[in-house]
């Protein structure tokens, strides 16, 4: 693009770029989302109130449940290492074929405190990921508390 603007070779334009301008060429990082001014300023404001409440009681920390959600594939590929074989000299490299990712996939849903996990559940492939199902898994989360408390 630069080259085509200048009517210059792409060679010329790199070696100015990075021997004479000291230039490099990075990838942008992706990122989920940019935050607001606003939401920044709430996220900041959230973070004092919770290291004031951890000031005040020093067991606030240990009472704090937090659960993440990952999708599983249903496949296990062995690395390259695990698939390494003693071969006799002359003999060819041994051959593996690529195993292809499983279209089958199940969320794995887990919760956990500052002794470990809480409660996990698994989400088949296929079903709605709605408010109703969150609320439902909060209501079996909040079930497992209090049997482990009792």
């Amino acid at each position: 693009m630069i080259a085509e603007s200048l009517n210059m070779s792409v060679g010329s334009v790199f070696t100015i770029m990075t021997e004479d301008l000291k230039k490099k060429k990075l990838c942008a990082r992706f990122v989920p989302h940019t935050l607001t001014t606003e939401q920044k300023e709430h996220r900041i404001a959230s973070s004092e109130d919770l290291i004031a409440t951890a000031d005040e009681d020093p067991n606030f920390l240990k009472t704090i449940v937090t659960g993440d959600e990952s999708w599983c594939l249903e496949y296990d590929p062995e690395t390259k290492r695990q698939s390494s074989e003693w071969t006799s000299p002359g003999k060819g490299r041994p051959k593996k074929v690529r195993a292809s990712k499983s279209k089958t996939k199940t969320m794995l849903l887990v919760f956990f405190d500052s002794r470990g996990i809480i409660h996990h559940e698994f989400h088949r492939q296929g079903s709605t990921v709605t408010g109703a199902f969150y609320k439902d898994v909060l209501h079996r989360l909040l079930k497992r508390m209090r049997r482990e408390m009792d």
